[in-house]
């Protein structure tokens, strides 16, 4: 990490002087110095990777999820609320950057194998950026130069998907396999299984959409795309020489993986990474503790209920689940659930001494207080002081990516299951099913998540990588690729009240923690958090209510509707783009909008 900032700052003087690369004539002494010979060749390719997420961006990457209760509606849900003159996110300036480098590198002064590395990478990074676009607007324009002023190229319209994603399918494979480099011990570098990792997922996002996004007429070339995902996914399983983390055991080899100032190598494959040397840190703690700071993110309930019992059968099949009490409901679960949020014995350090840290309501909507990036300490609370990397990418997502894509192609074995999905569960300290493939379909997930999918492996596919991958920046994707928008729309609830004016203990530490009620309390417990769930403060609408009224799961924001149509599937391009190139044509389901 600490050399590609130095390379960034380098290359980023060296061209200080231009505003645009293809101005420079091809024989300057600057043009030479990048471009005959390997240093300067190096220094130009670890340009390309500010177009991987900063760590603090990528712990936030759900903030738009089907899963997540926040502060707000994001925007692009609101009725009337978001619009081309919203929109943003048509920028170009790092394809012309790896573009220029494609057509310029070509010096014979150094050797072509060398060349050839560095155009791998290039391509990686273009295919990236490529996938990056389709999946916010669909069809964009393909652009495999850089452009004069005088090229009739400048304005052209959007190619068709089908011709766009070809090209970065293209530029994938080419970089799979002219990436020499195999291993990277810092994690943030890109090598061939990396690539291959980046390949597995695309693939498997194209043939998905494909297939279940009937309406543009893509579904014959879905299957090629998902024995694409296989094929790559196999081959980092088989050679990668990556696997899941265990250090820690059931209770902490999945947390260990988000709390980690290095990343954990066996597992993670490529991570954002904080350096203390160069004050490079991120503000996780901030962000998922903070009363005013961020979006509050807090999971629903709807989403909890799908952690399965440690014996592997389905929470949901527990009789009255519907009404037990958080300190109750989390018991026996999953051992990610204790991974993943406040619950139980969970503690963190204040000052140096360990408190018991139950969910806190001046940060949590529905109870369920996510803690997957959080610094179990204090001290790192405010501000951006996290020391943990935050991974990128990591081995059990090639597992699901593998499992999904042979599962939607069919002929998924019990070795299939006992190696990816088993194995995940394994970790997580399931003790039932997880050598062989479920033979009945959870009634639960068809009625709650996907009530057209009838097989019973593809169903806990899904569930697996809601779970696994949550918070991780995937969900959207996932829900748009299945073409399951209406996920978004879901009632935002949280954990079961028996009744009102009871203060309850959600820690079992004999303490009494939160107190929901309509009129408050004359005498109040030291100590408990009062939560008013009337149905009118001040006149105004409450956005904090229980779903009986005076008893049942919290509810929030039920005032504020959320829509999710068939023009949510993608953005719109800007208005202000529109109107710069008309050749461009706006998405005809976000025209008038």
């Amino acid at each position: 990490m600490k050399k590609i900032i130095l390379w960034l700052f380098t290359i980023g003087i060296l061209f200080s002087g231009c505003k645009k690369l293809d101005q420079l004539p091809q024989d300057t002494a600057t043009n030479a110095a990048v471009f005959g010979n390997e240093k300067g060749l190096e220094l130009y390719a670890n340009s390309f990777y500010k177009l991987l997420p900063r760590a603090s961006d990528a712990h936030k990457g759900d903030a738009m999820s089907d899963y997540g209760a926040r502060s707000q509606a994001p925007n692009f849900l609101i009725p009337g609320a978001f619009g081309s003159r919203q929109s943003d996110g048509w920028k170009w300036d790092n394809l012309r950057n790896i573009n220029y480098f494609l057509e310029n590198n070509h010096d014979p002064k150094v050797p072509a194998a060398v060349r050839i590395q560095y155009t791998a990478l290039a391509r990686f990074f273009r295919a990236y950026f490529y996938y990056d676009k389709v999946r916010r607007f669909g069809d964009v324009p393909w652009i495999n130069k850089t452009f004069k002023v005088d090229d009739p190229d400048l304005y052209k319209g959007r190619d068709s998907r089908s011709l766009v994603m070809d090209s970065v399918l293209a530029d994938l494979n080419y970089a799979c396999e002219h990436i020499a480099k195999t291993t990277d011990n810092s994690r943030s570098l890109i090598t061939k299984y990396v690539a291959l990792g980046f390949k597995s997922r695309i693939c498997l996002y194209e043939g998905t959409y494909r297939k279940y996004h009937t309406e543009a007429a893509l579904t014959g070339s879905a299957e090629r795309w998902l024995k694409e995902a296989v094929d790559a996914a196999q081959q980092v399983m088989t050679k990668g020489g990556f696997s899941l983390n265990t250090a820690g055991g059931t209770d902490m080899a999945y947390r260990n993986l988000f709390i980690s100032t290095a990343p954990v190598a066996t597992e993670v494959m490529l991570a954002s990474v904080t350096d203390a040397n160069l004050a490079v840190y991120n503000d996780a703690n901030w962000w998922w503790t903070s009363a005013t700071y961020g979006s509050r993110i807090s999971f629903t309930r709807m989403f909890i209920n799908t952690y399965l019992n440690i014996d592997g059968t389905p929470f949901t099949d527990r009789a009255g689940y519907q009404t037990l009490p958080f300190k109750d409901e989390v018991k026996g679960r999953d051992k990610r659930l204790q991974q993943t949020i406040r619950m139980g014995s969970y503690k963190r350090l204040n000052g140096g001494t360990p408190e018991a840290a139950p969910p806190i309501f001046s940060y949590t909507y529905t109870g369920y207080q996510p803690i997957k990036w959080v610094l179990d300490e204090t001290g790192y609370d405010g501000g951006e002081k996290n020391i943990n990397s935050i991974s990128l990418m990591r081995y059990a997502e090639i597992l699901l990516n593998y499992a999904e894509a042979k599962a939607e192609l069919g002929g998924f074995s019990d070795a299939d299951w006992a190696t990816t999905i088993g194995a995940l569960r394994q970790r997580a300290g399931i003790t039932g099913g997880t050598t062989a493939k479920p033979i009945s379909a959870d009634p639960y997930l068809k009625a709650n998540y996907f009530p057209d999918i009838s097989d019973a492996v593809l169903l806990e596919i899904r569930r697996e990588r809601g779970i696994e991958l949550s918070l991780e920046g995937l969900r959207f994707d996932d829900i748009v690729r299945w073409k399951r928008g209406v996920l978004m729309t879901k009632v935002w609830n949280g954990f079961y009240v028996p009744a009102l004016n009871v203060p309850m203990d959600l820690n079992e530490d004999g303490v009494m923690d939160v107190c929901f009620y309509q009129v408050m309390p004359e005498t109040k417990v030291p100590g408990v958090t009062y939560v008013n769930v009337a149905a009118k403060i001040n006149g105004q609408d409450n956005p904090q209510r229980l779903s009986n009224d005076t008893y049942g799961e919290l509810t929030w924001l039920t005032t504020a509707p959320r829509i999710f149509e068939q023009r949510h599937y993608v953005y719109p391009i800007p208005e202000a783009d529109v109107v710069f190139n008309t050749n461009l044509k706006q998405h005809p389901d976000w025209i008038g909008f």
